[in-house]
Parts: C-alpha cells; sequence; structure tokens
C-alpha cells in the first residue's frame, strides 16, 4: 500500500533555501550556512535528490587558482514542482513515488 508520504523536515528547509536561489547554482558549504544542516545531513540529503531527479549537480572550477574544484547544485523543474506545493502544503500528485 502507497503512502502519501511528505518530505522530511530537512528536506523541505533544503527545498526552501534551493527554491529562494533558483535558478542560480548553490554550493554545499553556502547550503550548510544557510540552512543549519550538518554536512552529514545536507550531503547525503543532496546525493538523494539528485538520484530522485530534484536536483542537478555538477564540478564548478575554483574561483582562486590553487583552490579545488566545488560541486555546485539546483533545483530541476521537478524539484521547483516539489518545493512550490511543499511551501503552499499542497498533495503531491505524481511525485509519491520519488519520496517513498
Amino acid at each position: 500500500m502507497a503512502r502519501d508520504r511528505r518530505p522530511s523536515k530537512q528536506m523541505i528547509t533544503l527545498l526552501e533555501a534551493l527554491s529562494a536561489q533558483a535558478p542560480k547554482w548553490c554550493h554545499g558549504y553556502d547550503l550548510m550556512k544557510e540552512t543549519g544542516l550538518l554536512s552529514g545531513t545536507l550531503y547525503p540529503l543532496l546525493m538523494r535528490m539528485t538520484e530522485q531527479g530534484f536536483v542537478e549537480a555538477e564540478w564548478r572550477e575554483p574561483a582562486q587558482p590553487g583552490r579545488p574544484a566545488r560541486h555546485a547544485y539546483r533545483l530541476t523543474a521537478d524539484g521547483l514542482a516539489l518545493a512550490r506545493a511543499v511551501t503552499e502544503d499542497r498533495p503531491l500528485p505524481g511525485l509519491k513515488a520519488f519520496l517513498a
């Protein structure tokens, strides 16, 4: 039996932060500062959301020479639709399979 499962509190916090920046790319460290999520929560959540198609990730070259490349993240169209549905407290039709 399928459940109508709502995203976790942490996922909602991350969705809100990413949707506020959409369509701009965000670095994980900046998302940690903005959301207050710890790296052990944020990065697994970002990886899971990327696998589910809500977030896209890419490597970005460093702004300063000698610094390492960094991952950048942004919401996909499905991620933005999910963020809007969650923040407006609407049902999540068609997205249940992703959140199960």
